[in-house]
């Protein structure tokens, strides 16, 4: 299988700038947070989500150059999504990600929440230092979805939804960042609207596949690759796709995940009843119907190297799977 970071040539020398230069913004006058951000930043994290950022940027600007505006940005979104994940860990009490620490279990809680609430802060700092209101609107609206996709999912705890009640948090938690980061790149690049809206759409898209792809895996992957034991997501309540179908097919699930679980086996009987629905196949199939969507939202784009990248990371999400 095609690794992520293989797929990101175009844009590798911009990424490891980005790794140190995130390491100076976030802990340059704070020796705790320096600590932090060396743990945070060193992890073995892909940056799907800045070098998307850069590989837009190097797509959308003449000579497949770039500005120090784009890697500021890209550095916002990654400050971002690392926000979110070290309030995620606190909130889920996880104890590793990535396979190694999470920040609440190495520094305590009380610092993992502040290191994260820094985050925000500061990325919100340095995109109001951007000058530029369309893509302080994007991103503001990014740092609202996580709320709203973190409120939802606690609020459904082992409660069926719809799909498309699914879909929609997944975008609030994943897609919206992808999505409007693109954007914003193709508004530093100057493009018209309508171009900037098809990039917007192709990280919806991607961001969407992606998602439902890490549901997928919660259910396939192994301890190993997962970092966490299958059926985790489930486990605490939190309803995917592979769930929302299997149930479809599978009432008694239902009884199961309305007493939450309670009685000995009764995990081990839920999961045993998801895989021998279509819930995972079909899963497989909304997937790929989201990064083949991606796909058809680059056709405007010039032909470069990057334009390939992008497309071949939409193909990347779904090898994924096997």
């Amino acid at each position: 299988m095609t690794s992520a970071t293989s797929l990101f040539s175009p844009v590798e020398a911009d990424l490891c700038v980005l790794t140190e230069n995130l390491k100076q913004l976030i802990g340059a006058r704070h020796p705790i947070l320096y600590a932090a951000a060396e743990h945070l930043f060193g992890a073995r994290g892909k940056r799907i989500r800045p070098a998307i950022v850069f590989l837009v940027a190097r797509a959308t600007m003449p000579n497949q150059g770039i500005t120090e505006r784009h890697r500021r940005l890209a550095e916002i979104t990654e400050m971002i999504h690392t926000a979110s994940l070290v309030h995620d860990d606190v909130v889920d009490e996880s104890d590793m990600r990535r396979g190694i620490p999470t920040v609440h279990s190495t520094f305590g809680s009380r610092i993992a929440v502040l290191a994260g609430d820094f985050l925000f802060a500061q990325s919100s700092w340095y995109l109001a230092n951007l000058d530029n209101l369309q893509v302080v609107k994007l991103l503001s609206e990014v740092i609202k979805d996580f709320a709203e996709g973190e409120i939802q999912q606690g609020l459904n705890r082992f409660s069926t939804v719809s799909i498309e009640a699914y879909l929609e948090k997944s975008y609030y938690k994943t897609a919206s960042l992808i999505a409007n980061s693109c954007k914003a790149a193709a508004v530093l690049s100057d493009l018209p609207e309508v171009q900037a809206q098809q990039l917007y759409n192709y990280g919806r898209h991607f961001g969407l596949a992606f998602q439902i792809v890490d549901d997928i895996l919660d259910f396939t992957g192994s301890i190993d690759s997962l970092g966490k034991p299958a059926g985790s997501d489930l486990q605490s309540g939190n309803l995917t796709a592979p769930v929302l179908y299997a149930l479809e097919e599978k009432p008694y699930l239902e009884v199961l995940i309305e007493r939450e679980f309670a009685q000995e086996g009764d995990l081990e009987q839920a999961l045993t009843l998801i895989k021998d629905s279509r819930g995972i196949e079909r899963s497989r199939e909304l997937a790929a119907h989201h990064a083949k969507a991606a796909i058809e939202h680059l056709s405007d784009l010039p032909m470069s190297e990057s334009r390939q990248a992008l497309i071949k990371l939409s193909d990347y999400v779904l090898s994924r799977l096997y």
